[in-house]
């Protein structure tokens, strides 16, 4: 697994630690909300003496530690900010959301959620009402970090801009190596003997698919003798049907078929049980992001785990950070950070036989 870096000052971000228990696991635990849990942590006298024992209870029993060093970033001056979305995947968007509610929760910014659908940016006037709305600063899911019609709005207010997934010069900026994640599956499914393998391409509009097809070029290149096949998706789990069923109808089909998303792989494995294939016996099948899709069906997916939660609390932080900077009057720095990534082999798949 890569090293994590943040190319900011004196700071590196290193691999995350195994995940403890949260607010959220301890919210269930007392059976409160998120914020009442917050509200206890922070010391509010709002809260009932009854919830506040059930609370406290639940956070002795899960041996939940507290963010103290993250919440003193926040001061008495509320922070509002805005979060964007609109993921077709929604495997993706609940991790992401978990991930930002959480940390919001800790950290006790005010959230104001503003979606579009099926990844097309929310309509200009909502935009418009969301910065008019009194908000510090904006989070994007991808792709939106990457929409004009997001982002010239919220540059031109000069809000803070944190993107999740993709690069931003003029923003924070929160993700994976796409191309190295995707040069290290490559890498697998050639270690395993396949030298006829199809590739389904993610959303041409997002810099994350084009940098996911260069990295298994490269490694099909190095290698030498792989044969490939592309076929366009766009991330969600019809075209991963539709890309299946191309793959599959050819003369001559892969043996390894890696999609750019767990959505379009386990359409793919849909497919194939559809044509009575057995994966991995007949065709593996591999994913990237490790989205609950991955392990939610036969057999479940080897794919490439991006911790969207991490890189969504991450950002939320810190573009909290630069709005109380710029409040201060300090300058903009836009911090770039790049997680670690992790190839998790599960039983989707099998070196050739025959």
């Amino acid at each position: 697994m890569r090293r994590s870096k943040c190319e900011r000052e004196h700071l590196t971000i290193t691999p995350s630690k195994p995940r403890g228990a949260t607010v959220i696991d301890v919210a269930k635990r007392a059976g409160v909300s998120p914020m009442t849990v917050s509200r206890v942590i922070n010391g509010s006298t709002s809260v009932r003496d009854e919830t506040r024992k059930a609370v406290k209870d639940a956070i002795r029993e899960l041996n939940y530690t507290p963010n103290v060093a993250a919440r003193a970033l926040v001061t008495s001056q509320e922070i509002r900010l805005g979060v964007i979305y609109s993921n077709p995947s929604a495997a993706f968007m609940h991790d992401f959301l978990i991930g930002v509610y959480e940390e919001a929760s800790v950290l006790g910014a005010q959230l104001f959620l503003l979606g579009g659908q099926d990844g097309r940016p929310p309509p200009p006037d909502a935009i418009d009402r969301l910065i008019a709305s009194g908000i510090g600063g904006v989070l994007m899911a991808p792709p939106m970090g990457e929409s004009r019609a997001v982002r010239d709005p919220i540059s031109l207010a000069k809000l803070p801009m944190a993107v999740v997934g993709g690069p931003a010069r003029d923003a924070i900026s929160v993700r994976i190596d796409d191309r190295a994640a995707a040069y290290d599956m490559t890498q697998h499914l050639i270690a395993l003997g396949h030298r006829r393998i199809g590739f389904i391409i993610g959303n041409p509009s997002q810099s994350a698919s084009e940098e996911r097809l260069a990295g298994f070029d490269q490694a099909v290149r190095e290698a030498g003798g792989v044969e490939t096949v592309l076929v366009q998706g766009d991330f969600t789990y019809m075209s991963g049907l539709v890309a299946g069923e191309q793959l599959l109808d050819m003369a001559k089909p892969p043996t390894a078929i890696f999609a750019s998303s767990d959505d379009m792989a386990a359409a793919v494995v849909s497919v194939a049980h559809r044509r009575h294939m057995s994966v991995p016996d007949d065709l593996t099948v591999v994913g990237f992001d490790d989205t609950s899709a991955a392990v939610t069906l036969w057999p479940p997916l080897t794919t490439i785990r991006q911790p969207v939660r991490a890189l969504a609390a991450e950002a939320l932080r810190l573009l909290i950070q630069e709005v109380k900077s710029s409040r201060k009057g300090s300058k903009t720095r836009h911090p770039k950070c790049v997680f670690a990534h992790e190839l998790i082999e599960r039983q989707s798949t099998a070196p050739v036989t025959g």
